[in-house]
């Protein structure tokens, strides 16, 4: 078992910078792939961005590339968003997702385990 716990989120002006911290529990957590996904209101759950177990590899959304920088402290069991340059169009609850199906196309699993979320809003 693995239990997700986000921080990180509040409210930006855009142009602004936050970094997201997603806490994991569970002794499995530093073998898996993680990833950030994020919903708006009236809207789906969409991907941002995933990391390799080992954080050597790394995928984004077209939407957050050269803004969005994930990364992963294994010792500390602990994956990070640095999100800078922030827009209105980023505003969302952020979820933090592990063990999932790594490679250019993220997939989750049956098995995937989720965070209960961390709102972010960017203001114009």
């Amino acid at each position: 078992q693995v239990q997700l716990v986000e921080s990180g989120g509040g409210l930006v002006q855009a142009g602004g910078s936050l970094r997201l911290s997603c806490a994991a529990s569970g002794r499995t957590f530093s073998s898996l792939a993680v990833g950030w996904f994020r919903q708006a209101p009236g809207k789906e759950r969409k991907f941002v961005s995933a990391i390799s177990w080992s954080g050597g590899s790394t995928y984004y959304a077209d939407s957050v590339k050269g803004r969005f920088t994930i990364s992963r402290d294994n010792a500390k069991n602990t994956v990070y968003l640095q999100m800078n340059s922030l827009k209105p169009e980023d505003t969302a609850v952020y979820y933090c997702a592990a063990d999932l199906v790594f490679g250019p196309h993220i997939r989750i699993k049956d098995s995937t385990y989720w965070g209960q979320g961390t709102q972010v809003t960017v203001s114009s």
